[in-house]
């Protein structure tokens, strides 16, 4: 499994001949540690003073999603290895015989399915990633200021996550013939690069401007 490895060895495979761990598996690791490192703020903040001043609609707010991290830390953790088999049911329809046309015809709708399916595993990750930034925006407001730019690292991570799943969601929809299909997807990878950019933008403006403080 690729979340078992050392950092070192993850890396070095990265840079290898391998195609695994790819774009896919690596976007799905920046998510994790985006929310990872959101959850850090979290917690280096729940004992201070300045937390424990808060009212009681932030804290509220702020334990909520300081909970919805830990699970999507988890969720895009699994990803990372779910990312490098999602192509095989391609791989796997490309062998499929093409003697007959009936062969040619299961061989054709197998491949097609196979893109769709290749195609889910990144969706979820840039879905994934997307709620990541969604929930980030308290702890820029009010997590930990010895922290604070820990929550705009991983509002990076975050977004980096987001756009790199899309570029995998965005190749393997090249090779899907359903127009109507595919042209919903498009509009929906529109709506959510345009989210994130919007969200990533607006933690950093925040991050930026309690430095300054």
């Amino acid at each position: 499994m690729l979340v078992k490895k050392t950092v070192e060895k993850f890396i070095r495979e990265a840079g290898s001949d391998s195609p695994t761990p790819g774009g896919g598996s690596v976007s799905a690791l920046a998510g994790s540690l985006g929310a990872a490192l959101t959850t850090m703020v979290a917690n280096l903040s729940f004992d201070k003073k300045s937390y424990k001043e808060l009212n009681d609609d932030i804290k509220s707010e702020f334990d909520k999603n300081y909970k919805e991290l830990l699970k999507l830390t988890d969720e895009l953790k699994a990803i990372i290895d779910e990312d490098s088999t999602a192509f095989d049911g391609v791989m796997a329809a490309f062998k499929l015989p093409k003697e007959t046309e009936e062969e040619k015809s299961i061989r054709t709708e197998a491949i097609q399915k196979g893109y769709i399916k290749a195609m889910e595993v990144p969706n979820r990750c840039a879905d994934l990633c997307l709620k990541t930034l969604k929930l980030q925006k308290v702890f820029a407001d009010y997590g930990n200021i010895n922290a604070i730019t820990d929550v705009g690292v991983g509002s990076l991570l975050a977004y980096s996550g987001l756009e790199g799943a899309l570029l995998n969601v965005k190749i393997n929809l090249l090779s899907i013939k359903d127009e109507t299909y595919r042209k919903d997807i498009e509009g929906k990878m529109i709506k959510s690069l345009e989210d994130g950019k919007s969200l990533k933008e607006e933690v950093l403006s925040i991050v930026y401007r309690r430095l300054e403080e």
